[in-house]
């Protein structure tokens, strides 16, 4: 059910190329998402999860979705679920997210509603404290990789953000940075920091980039996500940080230290670019709170007589 690619011949396909040339109508169902995903300003990484989850099952039982039995259905989630070491973070979900879109695009909403629900998980998001930023951002040698993590945190971005960030989005007379079509197709304006502003024009001179800010390997592509989660395990390794850190701590980091230096919650949700207050609302709970006057029951405890 995991390799995310086959051989067929002499020809490597991915499991999504292969149930279009495999199962017959795969084709039509897959440009059909694809077509209501675009227009429904979803992101091309969910178009690719939902695809390869539905291409997948579709391989599974040698038929389309919308001709799998709930029965089945229900057995191969079942397996799926415990294959997964933890399901609602896994191959589980977005298999049932998948499913379930698929489902209500073909008009087959009761199907829908059949689909096993999936718990709502309430885990605070992993966030670094001040000192780590600090040795995380000194710790790479070459100055590009200083810049991009420095710069993915000063403006809370996200991986994909940061990866198609150009030249000219970084307005130094304005002191403003123009992320582009993020996600839901939204543009919006962060704070440019005089210290990035500074390794910025550094980091330019030295490396002197093409068009994007942070180029990949090939001439006039971007620095990939997978190239910047390289640069961020490398650091992670060398300050020897046990948090389980990703290029999303850094944008979590950032909306937790803007609440505890005193930013509104509603100035945060926009410069994060975030649909809905409640996603934001969590950040509430990481900072650390202003109030000097919080203690521990314990301590008091211990302090009498």
């Amino acid at each position: 059910m995991k390799n995310a690619s086959t051989k067929l011949g002499k020809k490597s396909f991915t499991i999504v190329e292969q149930a279009c040339h495999e199962i017959h109508g795969f084709r039509k169902l897959y440009d059909e998402l694809q077509q209501k995903m675009v227009l429904s300003g979803r992101s091309p990484s969910t178009l690719s999860n939902y695809a390869r989850k539905m291409a997948h099952i579709s391989l599974h039982f040698r038929k389309l979705p919308q001709d799998i039995s709930e029965k089945e259905i229900n057995r191969y989630l079942a397996k799926l679920a415990q294959e997964s070491k933890t399901p609602s973070l896994s191959d589980f979900k977005f298999t049932i997210y998948g499913l379930r879109y698929c489902y209500h695009l073909l008009g087959m909403n009761e199907k829908a509603i059949k689909l096993p629900s999936l718990r709502q998980e309430r885990k605070l998001p992993v966030v670094l404290n001040y000192q780590e930023c600090i040795a995380l951002f000194k710790t790479p040698e070459l100055i590009k990789h200083r810049v991009l993590l420095s710069l993915i945190y000063s403006a809370g971005l996200r991986a994909q953000e940061a990866s198609h960030l150009k030249i000219g989005d970084i307005d130094s007379g304005r002191m403003m940075i123009h992320i582009r079509q993020s996600k839901y197709h939204k543009d919006r304006y962060v704070p440019l920091s005089l210290i990035i502003l500074k390794g910025l024009r550094k980091y330019y001179y030295s490396c002197q980039p093409v068009e994007y800010l942070f180029n990949g390997n090939e001439p006039g592509s971007p620095m990939s996500v997978r190239g910047m989660q390289w640069v961020l395990r490398e650091a992670v390794k060398k300050c020897k940080l046990h948090k389980g850190i990703t290029l999303h701590t850094l944008r979590h980091s950032y909306a937790t230290h803007l609440l505890e230096f005193g930013m509104d919650i509603l100035s945060i949700k926009e410069l994060l670019g975030h649909e809905r207050i409640n996603t934001t609302m969590i950040y509430l709970h990481v900072a650390k709170p202003r109030r000097t006057n919080l203690f521990s029951p314990l301590d008091r405890l211990c302090d009498k007589p």
